[in-house]
């Protein structure tokens, strides 16, 4: 039994006598963002004692761009106490493949549903106790005991629980500590992103690609959009907005290097943070999307006020558990956005986790843990192969054979837009 306790009880009119309660098992997540939210709510709703401890201070709003959801992902958002009936997204039912001059060259009926990142911070964020979430203290490490963990502070202080997820990103600061063998693999090319306001589209545009999941796809390129709520999570139409995502090669030594080199010559290693990415570079960026793509897409790039790009990266971990530490979300994982994954396989593993802490039934934490990462490495594993296969063919090398019969057979639009962003199972 977790944090059995014995407390003692004077109670009038009857004699004294020994009483014992039983402590909710209590878990600290690090990391704030979809991933720790997820968790905590389907924790919190299991009867648990949760904190969430955010390393950035004040509010995530506004990180993030759009996302395809998918059924199960659904289900799990729903699980963690957001109401059915508050609206995710735009429903899209058609995929539509442009060639160089903006005629559609094939199509597909699809219907799905698009949110934004924001949209669901806003709503995982309104179900999870609002004293429970702490921003602006980020966990450095763990101290490990027989029957729990404890977290460290970047103040020094420290905060003992049974549970440590591990829910802090690509660049997790516990699974550097706990595998530091696991690194971010460079994929060999980035994605330009950004929101462009419905007003501002023209109308030929607006007809033909807002109301659409839209591809171009230049040699070596892929072009996507798709709508998205506007400001406040606002869908009434005029008042939305079109997320692109735009794949090119980039060469780490040469390429990568020159995007991520700021106003005052330097490097940033990994990735640049948007307001430093140089006037030229965006200026370039929209001069190559005139040249390279559609009309319809060169006008969404030209009418993003603040484009910017992410390094597309792998990241692949053996191992989830170290003691009463586990690995969540994309500390644990990282796959490609090809395959739409990201939020969904997060989720995916918040209520893996909490459905096999539920069934100990808060006894062999230990084996519970045990059973979460037996369930889910296959399907990390499989989640970033899947989404190596959808990206070979924008890489700046396929080093190997496999990478270029994936590059090979992602050659074919039909293929693209088929097994783009569509749930993945084992």
């Amino acid at each position: 039994m977790i944090g059995a306790a014995f407390v003692y009880s004077s109670m009038p009119e009857a004699p004294r006598s020994f009483m014992t309660t039983v402590a909710k098992p209590r878990a600290i997540i690090a990391g704030g963002s979809l991933g720790g939210l997820l968790v905590g709510n389907l924790l919190h709703r299991a009867g648990w004692d949760v904190e969430i401890y955010e390393r950035v201070a004040g509010s995530l709003d506004g990180r993030g761009a759009g996302l395809v959801t998918h059924p199960e992902q659904r289900e799990i958002i729903w699980q963690s106490g957001v109401s059915r009936d508050a609206p995710l997204g735009i429903w899209v039912d058609r995929r539509i493949v442009l060639d160089r001059f903006g005629s559609v060259i094939g199509e597909l009926p699809l219907r799905q549903l698009f949110t934004g990142w924001s949209r669901l911070y806003h709503l995982f964020h309104a179900v999870f106790p609002r004293s429970r979430y702490h921003d602006g203290i980020g966990i450095v490490n763990a101290e490990q005991r027989s029957d729990g963990v404890t977290a460290v502070f970047a103040d020094g202080s420290r905060r003992d629980a049974d549970l440590l997820i591990a829910a802090d990103g690509v660049r997790s600061t516990l699974r550097a500590q706990l595998a530091p063998e696991v690194q971010p693999e460079y994929a060999g090319y980035v994605a330009w992103r950004g929101l462009a306001e419905e007003s501002a589209f023209s109308a030929a545009t607006h007809r033909s690609i807002f109301e659409e999941f839209a591809f171009s796809l230049p040699e070596r390129e892929q072009m996507i959009g798709y709508p998205v709520a506007g400001a406040r999570d606002d869908i009434t139409p005029g008042k939305r907005r079109y997320n692109f995502v735009w794949y090119r090669p980039a060469a780490e030594a040469t390429e990568l290097k020159r995007l991520c080199t700021d106003a005052t010559g330097k490097v940033h290693d990994g990735a640049i943070p948007p307001p430093l990415i140089r006037p030229e570079i965006i200026a370039e960026t929209r001069a190559v999307a005139r040249v390279n793509l559609s009309p319809q897409f060169a006008e969404v790039v030209e009418r993003t006020k603040e484009p910017f790009f992410q390094p597309i990266y792998d990241v692949r971990s053996p191992r989830l558990v170290f003691g009463r530490v586990v690995l969540l979300g994309d500390s644990a994982f990282v796959a490609r956005p090809h395959c739409g994954m990201g939020v969904a396989k997060a989720a995916g593993d918040a209520r893996a986790l909490v459905d096999a802490l539920t069934a100990s039934n808060g006894g062999d934490v230990t084996r519970a843990l045990h059973q979460y990462e037996a369930a889910r490495v296959p399907f990390g594993m499989g989640v970033v192969q899947h989404a190596r296969h959808l990206g070979a063919y924008y890489q700046a090398e396929q080093r190997t054979p496999e990478e270029r019969a994936s590059a090979e057979r992602y050659r074919d639009p039909f293929a693209v837009i088929r097994d783009t962003a569509i749930p993945f199972t084992l």
